[in-house]
């Protein structure tokens, strides 16, 4: 059944919906974030973006910033679910928004993207499987993306939430 002009204008109006509450999602965790910055007494400066169809919240500039991420990051992945939370309380909605302190998930995600690609193309060599160690949802997102782009090795999680592992093989 061929598309009609009314097709591609409903199409564009719910793709600019979405991009609306993606764009509210992220004006509420930014307020959600300024107040908490306020009784912490840190400073820094929100960024809002949408960006792959979720928004993205950033928090830079100030000194204490590194307090807010905490150990390998786990201060904030729990700031990052209480902010998601903040923002299904206001909007009735469950929310993917990321959040990134310091620049902290970029530089990891580049880290990570390095260690999927180095361990790939050690799996492709030898030929041996490697399991990687322990890892965030974010974190074996981007493994398994690094390690997608090389050719004759595949990925997959084994295990359970905290302990949940990369494994790379060699395969498809």
């Amino acid at each position: 059944m061929p598309k009609t002009a009314q097709d591609g204008a409903t199409e564009s109006v719910a793709a600019s919906s979405a991009e609306d509450q993606l764009v509210r999602e992220g004006d509420i965790a930014g307020d959600y974030l300024e107040r908490l910055l306020d009784v912490l007494d840190y400073d820094g400066d929100i960024d809002l973006d949408v960006e792959a169809g979720r928004a993205i919240v950033s928090i830079d500039g100030g000194e204490d910033l590194d307090k807010l991420v905490g150990e390998r990051g786990a201060v904030l992945e729990a700031l990052q679910e209480l902010t998601r939370l903040a923002v299904q309380q206001a909007s009735g909605n469950r929310s993917r928004l990321m959040l990134d302190i310091a620049g902290w998930r970029e530089a990891r995600r580049d880290e990570l993207t390095k260690l999927g690609t180095r361990t790939a193309k050690d799996v492709l060599s030898s030929g041996e499987s490697v399991r990687l160690r322990p890892m965030t949802p974010f974190e074996r997102k981007v493994v398994h993306d690094a390690v997608a782009r090389v050719k004759g090795v595949s990925s997959e999680s084994e295990g359970e939430e905290p302990r949940r592992q990369v494994v790379v093989f060699r395969g498809a």
